[in-house]
């Protein structure tokens, strides 16, 4: 019997040795993948998560996977309990040998933190059962409550951010007062952060209350009123799928921090949600995100400005209004202001349009250069902006941009909803005036829809539509078929069928669409020349407006052959609203 007993415990040293050389290619093996094969110490753990012990003890089956820890003896053995101590192997034979006889170990004894284990007592046995294919143990197991839960793939890295989480929870106590928030995140220092935004908050409550807001009072005004809306905004904008690997409040913060940054860039107030669909515009790591970045860097490169054809029609729809909460459709207006008269009548036409849509006007004073953004000019023309605007009850801001008026306009127009330009110049009639005209490029590239303004402001009581059937006419309809239904403009639905492939079909799918939205239009078949029959039609039913789609053709076509709209914009003396 003793023979038999040496040659287990022989056996179990060839064991042991084994172990030790996996042991050691784990290590390097953790080194190639930055994934430590550590075991975590219960001490620092629990300390770090503020955890406390409970009196009660259970005995049961625990998964092997699930202990990735010890009291003590965590630098004994690997994460998969290969043992590192070459004075162990004694011990572990005849731990391994007594396994072997079936002479029976007593259950181990473990400390509970989450889904993971800690081995009180039973180092050995746990290494001994993993090398001999072990899925499950007996252990008596002591639960320790933290406020944050950890699973058995955390790392020692990982381990600080839980760390932080349960300082946050204990100063918050967030996980008491709103019970469902998920506030975890996967980098370190992002709790900081909000531990500020919260006492920025209290310090701003207390100011406007005139008293003392305590630390519960603040966290439960930041969280509802900051951290909430922006989370649903995430939600919505599909943000947690173009970012996989972060967390709803790993993204609030992203937000936050993008839209401090476009702020300070822009001049203007940006909304959450604003910030973060241009966040999935500018970083998401998807595929079609990075082709689409990089297809219109190239294209911008290569393609002169003139020559753009400019978005999609109806793109502006998808971006703007079919995220939007409010009924309203045009709640951030654009207005350049150069301080000519001609710019003072388009900001008074703009000015109407925030009245009645509710909204705020986004100035726009575009100069040549550097030198000139500090000059008394330009501070004139911001100051009678804001005053104007705050005469007429109408939030404003003004921001001072250098560079190309069109490109300029352009580029501030995707954070609006539409713009409302002064006509002063409109395209030539001749292919060599319409090439070099900046409006006519502004036009054909913006974004958003368009409102040129020719003169005096309109009051945009009665608006003709020009409709023939195309992409572009369609939105025109949309939007007719809102400004009926929301500010009571009367509508004219003008279609020329001559040199047209405009249907009885398609005429009655137009009317159909403005009646089942709650609109009328008083519908026109008329023959001739596009434009002239636009203008003239216009002056018959005593419009005061233009609706009518964008450029149709390619934009070299358009230069070579010009087009209806480049005639109704030198001819018009009443607002234009050029649709995409």
């Amino acid at each position: 019997m003793a023979d038999m007993n040496q040659l287990s415990i022989s056996s179990a040293v060839q064991d042991f040795r084994r172990a030790r050389r996996k042991a050691a290619l784990q290590e390097v093996f953790a080194r190639f993948t930055r994934k430590s094969a550590d075991l975590l110490s219960y001490e620092e753990v629990r300390d770090s998560l503020k955890g406390r012990k409970s009196a009660k003890q259970e005995l049961r089956e625990i998964p092997l996977d699930a202990i990735v820890g010890s009291v003590g003896r965590y630098k004994d053995f690997t994460r998969k309990f290969l043992p590192l101590q070459d004075s162990d192997e004694n011990r572990w034979a005849r731990v391994k040998a007594a396994v072997m006889e079936m002479t029976g170990l007593p259950f181990i004894e473990v400390y509970q933190i989450g889904d993971v284990y800690f081995v009180l007592d039973g180092n050995h046995r746990v290494s001994v059962a993993r090398q001999l294919g072990a899925k499950n143990i007996q252990a008596n197991v002591t639960q320790v409550i933290t406020k944050v839960a950890i699973s058995p793939d955390i790392q020692p890295d990982e381990l600080i951010v839980k760390a932080e989480h349960a300082d946050f929870l204990e100063f918050s106590r967030l996980d008491i007062l709103r019970p469902d928030a998920d506030m975890s995140v996967t980098t370190p220092g992002q709790y900081h952060e909000i531990d500020l935004q919260i006492s920025l908050v209290r310090d701003f409550l207390s100011k406007e209350r005139k008293k003392v807001i305590s630390e519960e009072e603040a966290v439960v005004y930041w969280f509802d009123e900051f951290y909430l809306p922006v989370a649903s905004a995430i939600r919505d904008r599909g943000l947690l799928r173009e970012f996989p690997d972060r967390t709803v409040t790993d993204l609030y913060l992203w937000v936050y921090e993008h839209r401090t940054a476009l702020e300070k860039a822009l001049g203007w107030d940006i909304e959450p949600e604003e910030a973060a669909s241009d966040l999935a515009e500018q970083f998401s790591p998807g595929f079609l995100r990075k082709v689409s970045r990089i297809r219109e860097k190239i294209f911008d490169k290569i393609t002169p400005d003139e020559l753009e054809a400019g978005p999609a029609p109806g793109e502006w729809r998808k971006k703007r209004v079919a995220a939007r909460r409010e009924n309203r459709l045009f709640t951030e207006i654009l207005i350049p202001i150069d301080g000519t008269v001609q710019s003072w009548h388009a900001f008074e036409q703009a000015l109407l349009m925030a009245e009645r849509e509710d909204g705020r006007l986004r100035g726009l004073h575009v100069i040549p250069s550097d030198s000139e953004k500090n000059t008394e000019q330009a501070r004139v023309v911001q100051a009678e902006f804001l005053d104007r605007c705050q005469a007429a009850g109408i939030q404003g801001q003004m921001a001072i941009e250098i560079g190309g008026i069109s490109r300029k306009i352009c580029e501030r127009a995707r954070w609006v909803d539409l713009a409302v330009v002064s006509l002063a110049h409109p395209p030539g009639r001749y292919p060599i005036a319409r090439l070099s005209s900046g409006f006519r490029t502004m036009i054909q590239r913006c974004p958003r829809p368009v409102v040129a303004v020719p003169g005096e402001p309109s009051p945009m009581n009665r608006a003709l539509l020009a409709f023939d059937g195309s992409p572009k006419s369609m939105e025109a309809l949309f939007i007719g078929t809102y400004l009926n239904a929301q500010w009571a403009t009367s509508l004219v639905l003008l279609t020329i069928t001559e040199g047209r492939r405009v249907t009885v079909k398609m005429l009655n799918q137009a009317q159909q669409y403005v009646e089942a939205h709650g609109a009328q239009a008083l519908a026109l078949i008329r023959s001739g020349p596009e434009a002239e029959t636009i203008l003239a039609s216009a002056e018959e039913q005593e419009c005061d407006m233009f609706i009518m789609g964008g450029y149709g053709m390619q934009p070299v076509k358009e230069v070579v052959l010009g087009s209806t709209v480049d005639q109704v914009l030198r001819e018009s003396r009443m607002p234009v609203m050029v649709c995409r």
